[in-house]
């Protein structure tokens, strides 16, 4: 199947709705270490699963357009590369798939006016960096793949990613040469032989961890019960997500915060406790990030920043990433979040 990378390739398959810059910048957003399975497949261009289904996206002239491809079985090709017949959705069904995996429907430009007013750092800090907001991604995804940033950066936890939807999840579509795949369910990491077989991807220590939590879901609360956390208040949220193999509070932070509905989730790591400390002189805690200095920075963030206070340190978190600007020896830049905490045994 033929990559679509403008609506100039097979106009006729592209869709698109009203976005500005402001409120999103794809760039921003798809390369900071929140997800892992979206690559610029040429210049503006995003490809990446979402949903069970395939999508090229690019921002033109304050409009996001999209592109959804079928599944393999479904297409057939015309001489020029297109499909002989659209077998997409309905588009207010696409909209709304995107809406909400955006959270389009927060309006970014005010909460960064507030957390501006409130903090003078981030207004100087921002103001480069607009249009970063917080994905609402699948919460069984998020978690598999936060599990597997600790001690970890961005480039491999990708990579990391790739095998193992390539290895355990179902076969969408063949991109150019690309295949691409779905998410794996619960069922296929949860079977006996997943941990001997993620240690032969590379995952090493984190594959008792992946298949473990993957087990424990499927034979406890399932995708549906994991869903439901988000109609729990954060704490009970996180707490839940502590009991998990491999997930401590930072990796319970992050699914909260980018699964779970939980904005004001702030996750909290040596490079986060650098910032509290040497950039705000927050003096918390001892030597080592603990529990406590974690709810304590955690608590700091909010108190700033308000109920949305994990969207805040995500515009921060990415300016950091971008710039260079992390404290010498706390964060190797690119560097995906989870990599200094959560550590094995």
């Amino acid at each position: 199947m033929k990559l679509r990378n403008s609506p100039s390739s097979c106009p006729w398959l592209w869709r698109s709705l009203p976005c500005p810059r402001a409120e999103l910048r794809l760039d921003l957003v798809l390369s900071s270490g929140q997800t892992f399975r979206w690559w610029e497949s040429s210049p503006g261009a995003w490809t990446g699963v979402l949903g069970g289904r395939v999508w090229t996206l690019r921002q033109d002239r304050g409009r996001l357009w999209y592109t959804v491809y079928g599944e393999e079985q479904e297409q057939e090709q015309e001489q020029d590369g297109c499909p002989a017949k659209a077998a997409q959705p309905d588009s207010a069904e696409l909209d709304q798939i995107l809406r909400d995996f955006f959270q389009l429907d927060v309006g970014l430009p005010a909460l960064y006016r507030a957390w501006g007013a409130a903090d003078p750092l981030f207004h100087k800090v921002a103001k480069d960096f607009p249009g970063v907001r917080v994905l609402r991604q699948d919460p069984v995804e998020c978690l598999l793949s936060f599990i597997c940033t600790s001690n970890n950066h961005i480039s491999r936890i990708t990579a990391m990613i790739e095998r193992l939807c390539r290895a355990f999840g179902r076969r969408l579509c063949c991109l150019d040469t690309r295949p691409v795949h779905a998410f794996p369910s619960l069922s296929a990491l949860a079977g006996a032989d997943a941990e001997a077989r993620l240690r032969e991807l590379g995952f090493g220590y984190r594959a008792k961890f992946v298949s473990g939590s993957a087990r424990a879901l499927a034979e406890g609360l399932g995708a549906e019960g994991l869903c439901r956390l988000r109609a729990v208040p954060y704490a009970e949220a996180r707490r839940v997500l502590c009991t998990l193999p491999g997930v401590g509070g930072k990796v319970a932070d992050c699914v909260c915060l980018m699964a779970l509905d939980k904005a004001e989730a702030v996750p909290v790591d040596t490079h986060v406790w650098h910032i509290a400390r040497q950039r705000y002189g927050v003096t918390v805690g001892g030597r080592s990030l603990t529990p406590r200095t974690h709810q304590e920075i955690g608590d700091f963030f909010r108190g700033l920043w308000g109920p949305r206070a994990g969207w805040a340190q995500a515009v921060l978190f990415c300016a950091d990433l971008r710039k260079g600007q992390e404290p010498a020896g706390s964060w190797d830049r690119g560097r995906g979040r989870g990599c200094c905490e959560d550590k094995p045994p």
